[in-house]
């Protein structure tokens, strides 16, 4: 097992990176921070990517709900991602790249539009599998909210999520998207934030699924 681990940032996995040192994982697992957002995310995952290649990777972070049925702290995992705000802006509605017909919808790596992980069940166990979209700007207007969740389906939020998705997938590499929920979507005011008990809780699932996947 050569398992690639990585996070936009220390912060959201630090408990795991100091899991690993303990149990001397070092030589199984090799930790990688993409930095924000999808270009950043792609650039070095596809860098790594190309020198190590990884039997698994496992991406896992921090995510915004725009579900009201997922809870704070709630840990779930991504089985399709959708960039949400790549297209352009037309009388008020927006239309994203497949629609202005630009990409076609079932041009590899994708299936329907969506960026799907098809071995997620291999991976997920019990955790609830949701639809993701990934952006480059926090979303906090309401008529983008309603059109992610709405006409794109998506359950959660992040900036690096199709990231993963098309580099694996293109790469043909099993993958796993992990996310804890620290927020909903359009709350501004932080305090009704979760942040620090989603990492915990994060920290806590990703540890058991990499004691699943090496066996130690």
């Amino acid at each position: 097992m050569s398992l690639l681990l990585c996070a936009a940032t220390p912060f959201e996995i630090q408990p795991t990176i100091n899991f690993i040192k303990e149990r001397q994982l070092d030589s199984q697992i090799t930790v990688l921070f993409t930095g924000v957002g999808l270009m950043a995310s792609a650039y070095t995952l596809t860098k790594q990517v190309s020198s190590q290649q990884p039997t698994m990777i496992i991406q896992a972070g921090i995510a915004g709900s725009i579900d009201p049925n997922l809870a704070l702290t709630q840990v779930v995992a991504v089985k399709t991602e959708v960039v949400g705000d790549l297209g352009v802006v037309e009388q008020n509605s927006f239309r994203d790249l497949f629609s202005l017909g630009f990409i076609q919808k079932d041009l590899s790596p994708f299936q329907n539009a969506l960026l799907v992980n098809n071995n997620i069940s291999d991976f997920a166990g019990e955790l609830i599998q949701v639809a993701g979209v990934s952006v480059n700007e926090i979303s906090t207007d309401k008529n983008r909210i309603a059109y992610y969740q709405q006409m794109l389906g998506a359950q959660v939020e992040s900036m690096e999520g199709a990231a993963l998705h098309f580099v694996a997938l293109q790469e043909g590499i099993p993958f796993l998207q992990l996310r804890s929920i620290s927020n909903y979507i359009g709350e501004r005011n932080k305090q009704a934030w979760k942040l620090q008990e989603a990492i915990d809780t994060l920290n806590i699932k990703l540890q058991e699924l990499i004691i699943k996947q090496i066996g130690s």
